[in-house]
């Protein structure tokens, strides 16, 4: 075996590892756009931070789409910053009132525009509220 093969692995496993972090971000925007459809015609352009044992890795989402790229945002008007652990668990697993409880606990970070993160805000909340007033006429 040659110091180039056995170098190879290591650089297909990195970039299968590159591949599933994006296809676990579009499953997050995904899942979130189903909970709360008046984000999804939003033009955004969004800077992922993924924090994780000494590691950053930056993306770079447009929407809508989905578009995700594995690259610096110098273009973002919203930037987030979560560990990668939490953010495994909430692009899977995560509903709204996870992501709140994220962002109030500090595990997650959002900087950018004032007015396009207060905007994001107020849909979220009246989507929260449309959603408690629909399951307390159900029940």
């Amino acid at each position: 075996m040659t110091a180039a093969s056995r170098c190879r692995p290591a650089a297909g496993r990195r970039a299968r590892l590159a591949s599933d972090t994006k296809t676990l971000i579009e499953t997050a925007i995904t899942r979130f756009i189903e909970e709360v459809p008046a984000l999804a015609p939003l033009k955004l352009v969004a800077g992922l931070e993924l924090r994780g044992r000494g590691d950053i890795q930056m993306y770079r989402i447009q929407m809508p789409g989905p578009k995700v790229t594995k690259d610096i945002a110098p273009d973002a008007k919203v930037r987030l910053e979560i560990p990668r652990a939490a953010f495994n668990e909430l692009a899977t697993k995560g509903h709204i009132a996870d992501w709140r409880r994220a962002f109030e606990r500090g595990e997650a970070k959002a900087t950018g525009i004032d007015q396009v993160l207060r905007l994001i805000a107020q849909v979220v909340e009246r989507q929260e509220e449309r959603s408690r007033t629909r399951r307390a006429r159900a029940g």
